[in-house]
């Protein structure tokens, strides 16, 4: 059998780099079924038995040379999309990303809250174990990034985490952990974590905000400054919240912010063009280590 893979956000996104775990599985179930896997060509459509398409955002543009009997999957195309469990249970198959050097996975899937603009809760349901550790690393490097939505709140999660310190694995957790959750204990653990780079946490909502210093302050009791740190904040249609957020969190000398503009396409919330503003140029180029959102917003006044 011949296999055809199509990653839309590859498909559509210059440099888009991190892989599509999903794919990565489905290469390798049926290469281990003895069948051909390659990316999609739309020239060769014809000559496939079999495509796959996976896709992450439901913002991501359809891609028309993809045949009606394509099988489509991924929270873009279907929020109640999942693998086969044959097919879940398989080791991702790394060569069809050879510039990732890194192994991906997740040590617990779901999550217990119930945020309006997440859709994990119903994809995945609520907080449960997945996979141990040793099941996720690859022989080939000690790299190992987690994807899990909110791993704290897992006792297993945790758990997880603290074999990890006693390993020579580099860790990276690229969903920012939910701040309220760090108690003493656990910052003892993500003090001892080998971090690849950041140490990341989210902080949507202005309420966030005295948890995410009350950790702050906790890590730096135990060596963790604040360059080490990189917050993941939601811009919603009401910018200046962002902002009083980001001026609060500023005061942490050499702090990472990150901004993403609120979408759910779905639910016909798209972001106007002061969101994209503050979250592509404002926080992205790192502005707001010079300037407040007003005076960016005083420069720029020509420009609306």
């Amino acid at each position: 059998m011949r296999v055809a893979l199509h990653d839309a956000e590859k498909d559509h996104m210059k440099g888009k780099t991190f892989p599509n775990y999903a794919l990565m599985k489905i290469s390798a179930w049926h290469k281990a079924q003895g069948d051909i896997v390659e990316w999609f060509d739309a020239e060769n459509v014809k000559t496939y038995d079999r495509i796959y398409s996976s896709k992450v955002f439901d913002f991501t543009p359809e891609n028309p040379d993809l045949p009606n009997h394509t099988i489509k999957g991924g929270t873009g195309y279907d929020i109640e999309s999942k693998l086969p469990q044959e097919i879940d249970d398989e080791c991702p198959d790394y060569s069809i990303y050879p510039e990732c050097d890194y192994a991906i996975g997740y040590l617990t899937r779901g999550c217990p809250n119930r945020c309006k603009w997440c859709v994990v809760p119903k994809k995945e349901g609520n907080i449960h174990s997945y996979r141990i550790f040793q099941n996720l690393v690859r022989p080939d490097t000690n790299k190992l990034v987690l994807m899990d939505n909110n791993i704290l709140a897992s006792p297993f999660g945790i758990n997880q985490l603290r074999r990890l310190t006693y390993t020579d694995y580099q860790i990276d957790l690229n969903q920012g952990m939910d701040a309220r959750l760090v108690t003493h204990d656990i910052a003892a653990i993500i003090a001892r974590i080998k971090w690849i780079r950041f140490i990341r946490f989210s902080c949507d909502t202005d309420a966030q905000v005295d948890e995410i210093e009350r950790v702050l302050d906790l890590l730096n009791n135990y060596g963790i400054k604040p360059w080490r740190i990189s917050i993941y904040m939601l811009v919603t249609s009401d910018v200046e919240k962002a902002a009083a957020r980001v001026e609060r969190l500023k005061r942490y000398k050499g702090i990472s912010l990150y901004a993403q503009a609120e979408r759910n396409e779905k639910q016909g919330i798209k972001p106007n063009r002061e969101q994209l503003d503050f979250s592509q140029r404002y926080v992205y180029k790192k502005l707001y280590r010079v300037e407040t959102w007003a005076e960016y917003k005083a420069r720029h006044e020509g420009d609306r």
